[in-house]
């Protein structure tokens, strides 16, 4: 059974389409009916891949951040919980695994370019901007262990480079 969309959803469905085309924004239609994959480029995560699905009331937004962390956990989520106070529409959650994510939903009347402009930078912002940070409070003894066995096995380093100044010359190396 296919989904015909209310006149508000159709709408927002234009105006989705016609933004990410002008924007030139890489994006896919999803499984779901209403349903736009986009992959929004960033400096620190390579890209982020976000859902954004509209719906006859509201419309959705979900993107990955980063998966469970494997240590440090408090600090790990105090610090997106301080995140949460300072972006508007969004917030982060956490699925059944553990996982990160940034989602939000607004009502799809109020879907149009100067929103939807807002939304991917804030979704954007939201998963690139603390991504270093995370990786640090969340996985420092897995980097220093990749790091170390990189080293000993002369293994390239690029993807950890950002981190060097914490995982060289490192207790027990």
């Amino acid at each position: 059974m296919t989904r015909e969309p209310g006149p508000c959803a159709a709408d927002a469905e234009a105006a989705v389409h016609a933004y990410l085309d002008d924007a030139g924004i890489e994006w896919e239609l999803g499984g779901r009916p209403g349903e736009f994959v986009v992959s929004l480029p960033g400096e620190k995560k390579l890209r982020t891949v976000a859902s954004l699905l509209v719906g006859d009331r509201y419309t959705s937004v979900s993107a990955f951040v980063v998966r469970n962390p494997d240590e440090n956990h408090e600090a790990f989520y105090r610090h997106l919980l301080r995140r949460n106070l300072r972006m508007p529409g969004l917030a982060y959650a956490v699925d059944t695994s553990g996982d990160v994510y940034v989602k939000g939903e607004v009502p799809t009347a109020a879907v149009d370019a100067a929103y939807l402009d807002q939304l991917f930078g804030v979704v954007l912002e939201a998963a690139d901007s603390p991504f270093n940070e995370l990786l640090v409070l969340g996985f420092l003894t897995s980097m220093r262990k990749e790091w170390a066995w990189r080293i000993s096995r002369g293994e390239s380093t690029r993807n950890l480079e950002a981190f060097r100044h914490l995982l060289e010359d490192q207790p027990g190396q």
